[in-house]
């Protein structure tokens, strides 16, 4: 697990959440939009959401965090990717938002929140530690037992004896200092009733100083390498009013599956008293980040308006620009590795690709001559959608080169 010691992000992050670049009603009413048969209307398999990307400071740069492995946060800093450990030191982080699509919904249930004390912290371990009471109690049985031990072994020696004189004042040694540790325990530093109500005033402050955060989740499909990212909004009782600081916590997670698996978070560091404003959940596969059912601002989309999104976001990333055409938005079969031959499934293919990115044609050549001849795998590039080829800016036809073991499964 990594607790994020330092952690920086602009308020602008916190109350406006960023603009994204294309609003949610912009994809569905878009005058393009195929209008969808209302007897028979078209699976929502995918959903466009408000996700949290990292990024972490290196020098005067922030670096964006692709993976988490351990207490590890991995980026790549000038180039070269590095493993960027969180327990050595503080560090800084800020939080961007951005709109993203994903195409598996995982579960996140019994999601719950609250304030809870440290160890060190909490008012019930303080109490059980630090009352005497018990030990007081302890130390006065120790006593009386050696003077009770004394007094019979003064009786084995005949009366008036010098041994029996020197065992007398033993014995009456040690029973005054049974009946000192007796008084001592009379007075306010043994009295368990003044620690408890103590410990009551304490409870009533509520100076939680951490965070506890439970959930069950479970996933269609096997994500297999998963973590959680927390970002959390807390403010600071000694501070002005309004002002909101962002905690941050990623931790690895074990693969997940259909069976609902409890997760719980538990981490101190918070000033005593602290005020939770607000938390988003945020789950990643591979440093892809997934669509979770409390994911914020998620919009459940079909397949032509999940291809408009990509559309409208490759477009806008690429104003002016020359760039060639590239698989957008992938839909692989389930037995596809078990159907493909191994070098068909690392072959390098050429697709024609039309402006509107659709696939014209699988061929085995650069020139696109000699086109392939497997149906199956013909069928399966068919249901592809690609990112179409640009000239300054402007969608043109082009071909893609294409490795399904490159595309997601």
């Amino acid at each position: 697990m990594k607790t994020l010691p330092q952690m920086f992000a602009p308020r602008a992050v916190l109350a406006g959440l960023l603009s994204p670049v294309v609003s949610f009603s912009a994809i569905a009413s878009s005058p393009d939009a195929t209008a969808p048969d209302a007897s028979n209307p078209a699976p929502k398999p995918y959903t466009l959401f408000l996700g949290a990307d990292l990024d972490i400071q290196q020098g005067k740069e922030f670096c964006r965090v692709r993976d988490v492995a351990g207490d590890n946060l991995i980026a790549t800093v000038n180039g070269t990717v590095q493993s960027i450990p969180t327990t050595g030191g503080p560090i800084n982080l800020r939080v961007q938002r951005s709109l993203k699509l994903a195409g598996t919904l995982v579960q996140i249930a019994d999601l719950t929140s609250d304030r809870v004390y440290t160890p060190a912290n909490d008012p019930e371990k303080k109490f059980a530690r630090e009352q005497p009471g018990w030990s007081g109690q302890a130390q006065y049985d120790l006593a009386q037992g050696h003077a009770t031990q004394a007094a019979w072994i003064a009786t084995l020696a005949p009366p008036g004896s010098p041994g029996r004189l020197k065992l007398d004042a033993e014995a009456k040694a040690a029973q005054e200092t049974a009946n000192q540790v007796a008084g001592d325990m009379k007075g306010p530093m043994y009295n368990v009733g003044e620690y408890a109500l103590k410990m009551h005033q304490e409870l009533a402050l509520k100076l939680f100083d951490a965070i506890e955060i439970t959930f069950e989740v479970s996933a269609p499909a096997v994500v297999t390498n998963p973590y959680i990212v927390i970002v959390a909004q807390y403010h600071d009782p000694d501070e002005a009013k309004g002002t909101v600081h962002n905690w941050i916590y990623a931790k690895t997670l074990d693969p997940i599956d259909r069976t609902p698996r409890k997760v719980t978070i538990r981490k101190g560091g918070f000033p005593k008293g602290f005020e939770l404003e607000g938390y988003q959940v945020h789950l990643y596969d591979h440093g892809r980040e997934l669509a979770t059912n409390v994911a914020e601002r998620q919009m459940a989309l079909n397949r032509d308006e999940a291809f408009k999104y990509v559309l409208i976001e490759y477009l806008a990333a690429h104003k002016g620009a020359n760039v060639p055409a590239s698989p957008g938005l992938t839909r692989l079969p389930p037995d596809l590795r078990e159907r493909l031959s191994g070098a068909q499934f690392t072959q390098t293919f050429y697709v024609k690709v039309t402006k509107d990115g659709l696939p014209a044609g699988t061929y085995v050549d650069p020139s696109c001559l000699q086109e392939v001849e497997d149906s199956y795998l013909r069928s399966v590039v068919a249901d592809i959608r690609f990112k179409p080829a640009l000239e300054k800016g402007r969608p043109v036809d082009g071909v893609a080169l294409l490795k399904l073991s490159d595309l997601r499964m």
